[in-house]
């Protein structure tokens, strides 16, 4: 990922792009002092003798450099993985007596007016141009109907349950690759695949809580995500605040437009409200730690901690929902979180070596 540094001098703002492409992966790191130091020389040479000041981004190059990535952006991932479980623990919460669209509502709007502000500071005044338009609006229509699926499933299954059948994403990303990328999967993706469904077959036993028509909605959710997560490569050229603030956007203008349709068995209580505005505050938040997390460290470093959540889930639901996975249960899920891993691990050692060997 790119780690950009903003400045608010206008006269050193030549001097600041040459920060912005600088990325914060395991190779390039260790020369990030060395770029610096030519920087400074060069500012010299040509009379730039205000980079010798101590601006805010020499300061975050220079704080990042001696240290690994993941020693800043680990604990940024980690709590935006506790703020998401947070989130779906309250939107399971609110579906049993609200309309699903009410709860999508406030989980976009929500985010929207967090990341707007933060998408404007960071990429300036043209944050919401993009050269992909079509792409992005497709792109979060999944987003929506990923989080529309999820959260109607939540109103029928356990939290943990449903929580790790959506991990199948990039399973399915691997079969979808091929048809929509043109990518060829390799022999040990393809193994990776095999594992992940035999999880799903031990979660979805007759007999189990998950065994439900619902269901389907997870699997539904995971499909979503996967294309989600596709068509995000095809939107390279826009900076990731651009993107994270269509992601937002879409939402917020799709489930306004909705929201009219969907009726609730309960009355909007001043504990409803609060919770409808705490899941945007919570999306939000979410979104912003984990734009912060990947500006940081590459996507190959912080992938396999993304099933930390499947922890978080199982903890909430038990102490929410007094819901805890059976034996079986238990089984299925590691064997997913295992594939996911897995799969993880052999991405993050083929971006290795295509950064070796480009």
């Amino acid at each position: 990922m790119l780690c950009r540094f903003q400045s608010g001098e206008a006269a050193s703002s030549d001097r600041d792009r040459r920060f912005e492409q600088i990325h914060l992966d395991e190779i390039q790191h260790q020369r990030l002092v060395e770029r610096v130091i030519e920087t400074c020389r060069d500012d010299l040479r040509f009379g730039h003798r205000s980079v010798f000041k101590p601006t805010e981004q020499l300061a975050n190059v220079l704080r990042h450099a001696h240290r690994h990535p993941l020693a800043h952006a680990l604990p940024l991932f980690i709590v935006a993985g506790l703020l998401l479980t947070s989130l779906d623990t309250t939107a399971k919460y609110l579906v049993r007596d609200h309309s699903v669209f009410l709860v999508v509502w406030a989980r976009y709007v929500g985010q929207m007016l967090v990341v707007t502000p933060f998408a404007r500071h960071r990429a300036g005044r043209d944050f919401w141009r993009t050269k992909h338009l079509r792409v992005q609006l497709l792109r979060s229509s999944c987003l929506v109907a990923a989080t529309g699926c999820f959260f109607t499933g939540l109103r029928y299954l356990p939290l943990a349950e449903a929580s790790a059948i959506t991990f199948l994403a990039p399973i399915l990303i691997v079969i979808l690759s091929q048809p929509l990328l043109g990518e060829r999967p390799t022999r040990v993706r393809w193994l990776a695949v095999a594992i992940g469904f035999a999880g799903i077959l031990v979660l979805l036993r007759p007999g189990s809580a998950v065994f439900h028509p619902a269901a389907l909605l997870l699997i539904g959710t995971a499909l979503f995500n996967a294309l989600y997560q596709l068509l995000t490569r095809k939107v390279t050229g826009d900076s990731v605040h651009t993107t994270l603030f269509y992601s937002a956007l879409v939402g917020a203008v799709v489930t306004t437009l909705v929201l009219p349709l969907g009726t609730s068995s309960a009355p909007l209580t001043g504990f409803t409200l609060f919770l409808l505005l705490l899941m945007g505050l919570l999306a939000g938040g979410a979104h912003w730690l984990l734009t912060r997390a990947y500006l940081i460290a590459p996507a190959s470093l912080l992938t396999p901690f993304t099933y930390a959540q499947m922890l978080w889930a199982t903890i909430a639901g038990y102490l929410v929902f007094a819901q805890i996975p059976d034996r079986w249960s238990f089984v299925g899920m590691m064997i997913i979180v295992g594939s996911g891993v897995m799969l993880a691990l052999v991405e993050r050692r083929r971006a290795r070596l295509m950064r070796r060997f480009p």
